[in-house]
């Protein structure tokens, strides 16, 4: 494979100045590479054209894989054939953590005219791959053997060519000066250009599911969320100051399923507008990076009299992430919290405390287990514990996760936030873990 790296590091960002709280953060990326599944087919065969996208800037990368790609086959005279591929892989969309990658594949049919050695890019980037289409026999790669000494390039100039390496050497790179075989794969490892990338405005922000069960086993307790990013940046890449500021929106209902009448029995709406970004510092070559979210939000249920609840806070929540072997992040993110016109419910955080303490442990593409702990005043202690598993890793194959939520505490609803909810245990269906 011939590759070409053109690697867009964004600088760094100006320091954000709080109340108690100075960042900085370190260049950053995101890449595409691409490779081939073989390197050899004829016309009229089945190539598939896969992706690595991977993700190494400040923030979580939303990601759209397209439907349709176009290809250049480019011949040894530089004549080129342009054809489509099309979307192979699953789901085209990936949320795409930080320090993590996704993979996609595109199904294509080499070209009728398409002879001997052809030189494969996806149009628009400028990664070369190698496909010979010759038959068998008279295939340039895939019959070709290659004959003659190992040379030792590193020591070589333009005055006296390159010197034959020693026979130690060679043998000690599991090879012989007597020739070696031909390509059974693709050569060449991955690597990250640069590219631009269309990032949507909305994405997901906190859980998003649908549980069933806790008292009688007929009580369902859901909630939806998203946030809504004000401003696109110019260089995804270096994003500015500004493009890290999101309007949030989460709801989330307790419903009855057990009375006659299926009443709701609360529902909070929680609109917000907050600054985050998924890694303001990084240590290089650490598997450690610290994340951060800062802002104002509002809660109420949206009910008059003395059914109506009212809430409102400033916040910072740190967050402290940690990438462990075998593909998962460890994350713990508390969240402090100063109340401000709560004249409706001005003993509410007695309840349910100032401190939102949240740990997170997440594999990629696998278990997701988070707990969530407030402590009130005089012993007045809240707990719930999450569990997710992607249903695609299931027989049932399909999108989404199987979700289990448990909780026992105070605040289960604004409306009830000050009377205290024995052990609930809810099983359904989690789309945001």
């Amino acid at each position: 494979m011939i590759t070409s790296k053109h690697w867009k590091r964004a600088l760094q960002m100006p320091p954000l100045t709080l109340a108690m709280f100075v960042a900085w953060s370190n260049p950053a990326h995101a890449g595409i590479t691409y490779s081939l599944d073989r390197n050899h087919a004829t016309s009229g065969e089945t190539v598939l054209v896969r992706a690595v996208v991977f993700n190494d800037t400040p923030n979580a990368l939303d990601w759209t894989a397209p439907d349709t790609i176009v290809l250049q086959w480019r011949n040894e005279r530089g004549e080129a054939i342009r054809s489509i591929a099309y979307l192979h892989s699953g789901t085209p969309q990936a949320s795409i953590p930080v320090n993590n990658f996704a993979r996609f594949e595109w199904r294509a049919v080499v070209p009728q005219a398409a002879a001997g050695l052809q030189a494969v890019n996806v149009e628009g980037d400028n990664t070369l791959l190698a496909l010979d289409t010759s038959p068998t026999e008279q295939g340039k790669i895939v019959a070709a053997r290659a004959d003659g000494p190992v040379i030792d390039a590193s020591k070589g100039d333009a005055l006296h060519g390159d010197p034959v390496a020693s026979a130690d050497a060679v043998a000690r790179a599991g090879s012989s000066h007597a020739g070696g075989p031909v390509p059974a794969a693709p050569v060449g490892s991955p690597n990250y250009p640069g590219f631009e990338r269309f990032r949507s405005a909305i994405s997901p922000y906190e859980a998003v599911y649908f549980d069933v069960g806790g008292h009688n086993s007929r009580a369902a307790r859901f909630q939806i969320s998203l946030k809504y990013r004000l401003f696109t940046p110019e260089d995804p890449q270096n994003p500015s100051i500004w493009d890290n500021i999101y309007l949030g929106y989460t709801q989330t209902s307790l419903w009855d399923l057990h009375s006659d009448s299926h009443p709701f029995v609360d529902t909070s709406f929680k609109p917000s507008i907050f600054w985050r970004q998924d890694a303001i510092f990084r240590p290089e070559s650490s598997p450690f990076f610290l994340g951060l979210q800062t802002g104002v939000e509002h809660e109420s249920n949206g009910k008059s009299g003395d059914d109506s609840r009212a809430l409102n806070f400033v916040y910072i929540q740190p967050e402290f992430n940690y990438r462990l072997g075998h593909g998962s992040t460890l994350t713990f993110a508390p969240r402090f919290k100063q109340y401000f016109s709560d004249s409706e419910n001005s003993d509410y955080s007695d309840y349910v405390g100032n401190i939102d303490w949240k740990l997170r442990w997440a594999q990629d593409d696998g278990l997701v287990l988070t707990g969530l702990y407030r402590h009130g005043k005089g012993g007045r202690n809240s707990t719930q514990i999450e569990a997710a598993w992607p249903l695609k890793r299931t027989f049932l194959n399909m999108n989404g996760y199987f979700h289990i939520q448990y909780f026992k505490g105070y605040n289960e609803t604004l409306l009830g936030y000050d009377q205290k909810t024995g052990s609930q245990v809810r099983f359904g269906l989690a789309l945001v873990p």
